[in-house]
């Protein structure tokens, strides 16, 4: 696998695929720089090295059309504090304009183009407007974790002009390397705690861990498909009746692989779904009509504390309750403290998808995990057992 480490840039320039979709609020400043200090190391290698660095990026769904609010224009400034060089700004990626403004780089200077996005031919994975891209730069490093798993132009396609000179930034090299951690060559044993609201959303991703995990904690709204299947009452709380047989064949398949899968024995259960609502504890098989489970229960916090510190390796997508409610956020919390105290007992544990990451975020746990992936598709793509388009382009010769 090749990195910015296996390159001098000196003298030469960098076109970068980085994940610069940020957001912004209506006076266009960013309000949330994570994905722009991500890319730092990368770009920072580049010029320390005597490199130029050339960046593209989209930023939203402008649909194949120049969009003045989705202008890369708009992030310059922030890109350039983070950075801490100041930031060129050019108004396309292609195109005479483009040209012009690569050949006045220097060593040592940044230059970013306008949004790859307001060509369709992005997209579409034109192989003309990816050879329009490629002549920009010496050497291709894909940096963009969040665009991986598309077969864009400026994420796939146009690593096939470069020949052996590509190699992978150190935020992607980072994600490649927890995930494979996580499936391949973590320590045993491995638990991975799947929530969110689906069984269907999910089901690719258990079906692939099953033979690299020792323990499968199931939370969230899902665990309510699983205790129907088996006879529980449910309330009103989220169910997919059609998903039963699904269920219980997860359940039949866990235990024919050792995997040793631990539901809910009880939960936070609510009158309404509403922060004010009256709740009270009850059996996650026992819930009454017109009352649904909302949170993890205490007991059941209680079993999923002991398999996670005892875990050495840890993968977390999807928080356990409706963490978004304050009232239904302490299962959440809590899974985040468990994991959080088995890091610093020196297990690995990798954070992914995008409701546990805003949990991990909301709550404070960011720098108490091992690593919190910055793409949600392309992490659950990744786990799902599918090569991403963007990190095959780079493994080819």
């Amino acid at each position: 696998m090749k990195t910015i480490d296996d390159f001098n840039f000196e003298g030469k320039k960098a076109l970068i695929r980085v994940d610069f979709n940020v957001p912004l609020n209506e006076a266009f400043e960013v309000t949330d720089t994570n994905r722009i200090e991500a890319a730092k190391p990368t770009i920072i290698k580049v010029l320390e090295d005597g490199g130029s660095a050339i960046l593209m990026s989209h930023l939203g769904r402008p649909k194949g059309q120049p969009s003045p609010e989705l202008s890369l224009s708009h992030i310059c400034d922030a890109v350039s504090d983070i950075i801490g060089v100041e930031v060129k700004f050019v108004s396309d990626c292609i195109g005479k304009e483009a040209e012009e403004a690569v050949s006045q780089l220097e060593d040592g200077e940044i230059l970013l183009l306008e949004n790859l996005r307001f060509y369709e031919e992005e997209e579409a994975g034109d192989a003309d407007f990816a050879k329009q891209l490629a002549q920009w730069g010496d050497i291709y490093v894909n940096d963009a974790f969040g665009t991986a798993h598309r077969a864009h132009a400026s994420t796939t396609v146009v690593a096939s002009s470069f020949g052996d000179q590509k190699c992978f930034g150190y935020l992607l090299a980072k994600e490649i390397k927890a995930i494979e951690t996580v499936m391949e060559t973590g320590k045993k044993p491995v638990t991975a705690i799947l929530g969110g609201a689906k069984v269907s959303s999910k089901i690719t991703i258990i079906e692939n861990i099953l033979d690299k995990i020792d323990h499968l904690i199931i939370g969230g709204g899902m665990t309510y498909t699983f205790v129907k299947a088996r006879g529980g009452k449910v309330g009103d709380s989220i169910c997919e009746p059609d998903k039963a047989d699904l269920a219980l064949s997860i359940l039949e398949k866990a235990k024919a692989k050792n995997v040793e899968v631990h539901l809910p024995v009880d939960v936070i259960a609510a009158d309404a779904f509403s922060n004010d609502a009256q709740t009270k504890v009850m059996p996650v098989d026992q819930i009454e009509a017109g009352w649904q489970g909302l949170d993890a229960g205490p007991e059941t916090l209680e079993i999923f504390k002991k398999v996670i510190l005892d875990s050495k390796t840890i993968l977390w997508n999807g928080p356990v309750g409706v963490f978004e409610m304050e009232q239904f956020s302490k299962g959440t919390i809590a899974v985040g403290n468990y994991i959080a105290e088995a890091t610093d007992k020196g297990a690995f544990s990798l954070v992914g998808g995008g409701d546990s990451v805003a949990a991990v975020k909301q709550f404070g746990f960011e720098s108490q995990v091992s690593y919190v992936s910055t793409g949600g598709g392309a992490m659950l793509e990744s786990l799902e057992g599918k090569v991403l388009p963007g990190i095959a382009a780079i493994l080819e010769d």
